[in-house]
């Protein structure tokens, strides 16, 4: 999670897009959760690889120890001073790569349900996609092994595309192909690739298979990442495992159209929002609809008829705009 997520500019000028709240919890809280539900065992480590302590930093940090010790687990802080791939990025972890482990780029959630295949050396999640050549794909051989990684492939290879999520039975294969890629000095695009070591692992004949997700759901930009908000609201609102409306929120002459997420101590006055919307602690709306939008913390919303809407913290807005992507500490009025 060491990159600045500049796609979601100006929300990840100021916030790690990684910790950016998605109805109601950061990013990287949720995908780390939803693996853990699905891996079904015990989780003894998280390890984070973040980038610059300026930016990524004690704040950042105990937020992250904080979620591994919910696990159950304890939590390890790697750097990533020089953005040079995701193989590079997983080195950078290299206390950490032994045993069994998954692999997962944090920003991207999954709903799952299926079980580890125990004959596999290593598992590649996939999502089917109908558009498989705007993607990386597996290529599978008759025994529903993963034989090759292609990338937006001309022709039709599979429908299973590489969602950024990878099991290893023992990671520590993983590492040696790696540290062989960096002695090596083999770059693709100017970056070392986790794909490489995936590869020479699959020439050493390891046994890759595909655990494929229900769903997928990205947050590389402000609009994807309103649509992510809106189908998670969905999934939370059917699970019932999630407490959305905090007791705290207080309605004058307003409604809420679930589902929504309201943080604590949130107001709203003569306001009507939802559905899809999440609204974080401490924020103020007025005289307002707002409906399938993401606003964070400590803001103050006035006047305002929002749709597909995404509005930082500290924020002061009074206007008729509708669609809007507001970052941290704006003032419009």
């Amino acid at each position: 999670m060491a990159g600045r997520g500049s796609r979601l500019r100006p929300h990840s000028l100021t916030v790690p897009k990684p910790l950016i709240p998605v109805a109601g919890q950061p990013i990287v809280h949720r995908l780390v959760k939803d693996i853990a539900k699905v891996l079904k065992q015990p989780i003894e480590e998280i390890a984070f690889v973040l980038g610059d302590p300026a930016w990524f930093g004690d704040d950042v940090v105990t937020s992250l120890e904080d979620l591994a010790k919910g696990l159950g687990a304890k939590a390890s802080i790697y750097r990533q001073d020089l953005p040079l791939g995701t193989g590079h990025a997983i080195m950078c972890a290299k206390p950490s790569l032994s045993g069994p482990a998954v692999i997962a780029y944090a920003d991207t959630l999954i709903r799952a349900e299926f079980d580890l295949d125990p004959t596999a050396d290593s598992v590649i999640w996939t999502k089917e996609v109908e558009n498989p050549e705007a993607y990386g794909v597996v290529k599978l051989n008759d025994n529903q092994e993963i034989v090759e990684l292609v990338e937006k492939p001309d022709t039709f290879v599979s429908n299973q595309a590489v969602i950024g999520i990878y099991y290893f039975k023992d990671v520590a294969v993983l590492k040696g192909k790696l540290q062989e890629i960096l002695d090596e000095n083999v770059m693709n695009g100017g970056e070392y690739q986790i794909n490489d070591g995936i590869k020479r692992m699959m020439a050493d004949g390891k046994v890759f298979k595909t655990g494929t997700v229900d769903e997928w759901m990205d947050c590389g930009n402000k609009s994807i990442t309103i649509e992510t908000n809106q189908r998670m609201l969905g999934f939370l609102k059917e699970d019932g495992e999630e407490e959305l409306i905090a007791a705290s929120s207080k309605l004058e002459n307003s409604k809420i159209i679930e589902p929504c997420f309201v943080g604590e101590n949130v107001v709203l006055k003569n306001t009507t929002i939802g559905p899809f919307v999440s609204v974080g602690n401490n924020t103020i709306i007025e005289n307002s609809i707002v409906k399938n939008s993401l606003i964070q913390t400590h803001t103050s919303i006035k006047n305002a008829n929002l749709d597909n809407a995404m509005i930082g913290n500290h924020v002061k807005y009074n206007g008729d705009f509708k669609s809007i992507s507001i970052g941290d500490y704006s003032i419009l009025e």
